[in-house]
């Protein structure tokens, strides 16, 4: 040890140049050490925690304090999708009818909300509503040293406090991802039909027909991925936050950030590894 710090105070700026990437591998082993321990414990915690987990169910999806005045996740997610839904129909009215082909905006909604729109909408909705409150209640427990009184007492705090709200995602974020997929395309199928004066019957027969229940599945999947990656990167900001309450605002900022990158990147690598060059679509007529 002695030699490590003669050199490292003989040649200062080499040393701080090695220690970033050593910092950055020690913080990635970290998080790879949390995520094992908190999927670890999920049976365990299936079992001895239904109260706790039925409790965080109700929080996710109609919210605490607040939030719970606005509906919880599940109207800001449906709010987002709606709106989505509905930009969709109106760019991509406007947009077909410059070349005639109006008619095509069912394959809009069909294609574009099933495999980017409402996987990607319903991933920001999640991150910035439930994964930020968990950041922030998990933070303010560590700072307040609750955290630390539950592991004196002998309770597992990373399978009371995560595991128990990865379960809870993972059972919420089915009904909540189907009153998203589904307020897309009412969203589009309003603004197409009633705005605009579509014919009901020739925008149900295009989306009928573009439609792919195989998407809408892999689109589920995709949701749920986005909610395992998201939960487990907000639990642990929360869990090993630091420095007083300006620590946690640091935890909940670098926690949105980085699960924003991951929603993206999720969609992204999903794209690619199922749809791939080809994109599992023909339009021929």
């Amino acid at each position: 040890m002695a030699g490590i710090r003669t050199l490292r105070a003989t040649y200062p700026r080499p040393a701080r140049l090695l220690d970033k990437p050593v910092n950055l591998l020690g913080r990635l082993g970290d998080h790879i050490v949390f995520y094992c321990k908190a999927l670890a414990a999920i049976p365990h915690a299936a079992v001895h925690n239904r109260r706790e987990i039925v409790r965080l169910i109700a929080e996710i999806s109609m919210g605490t304090g607040t939030l719970a005045m606005i509906g919880g996740t599940v109207a800001i997610v449906g709010f987002l999708t709606l709106a989505a839904g509905g930009l969709l129909a109106i760019q991509g009215y406007s947009s077909l009818g410059n070349i005639g082909i109006e008619a095509l905006t069912a394959l809009l909604s069909a294609f574009i909300n099933v495999r980017i729109v409402a996987p990607v909408v319903a991933g920001i909705g999640l991150a910035a509503t439930f994964g930020a409150g968990v950041t922030a209640q998990l933070g303010a427990m560590r700072i307040n040293e609750e955290i630390d009184a539950l592991e004196a007492m002998g309770i597992r705090a990373v399978e009371y406090l995560v595991s128990t709200r990865i379960i809870a995602g993972m059972i919420s974020i089915v009904p909540l991802y189907s009153i998203a997929v589904s307020l897309s395309f009412l969203a589009s199928q309003f603004t197409t039909v009633v705005l605009f004066g579509q014919s009901a019957g020739l925008y149900d027969h295009y989306f009928d027909a573009f439609l792919n229940p195989t998407d809408l599945l892999w689109s589920f999947l995709q949701a749920v991925a986005m909610a395992i990656s998201i939960l487990l990167l907000h639990t642990y900001f929360g869990f090993f936050a630091a420095g007083g309450p300006s620590g946690v605002g640091v935890a909940v900022g670098n926690a949105v950030r980085t699960s924003l990158i991951v929603v993206v990147s999720v969609t992204l690598l999903v794209s690619l590894s199922i749809y791939g060059a080809n994109g599992n679509f023909n339009l021929s007529g």
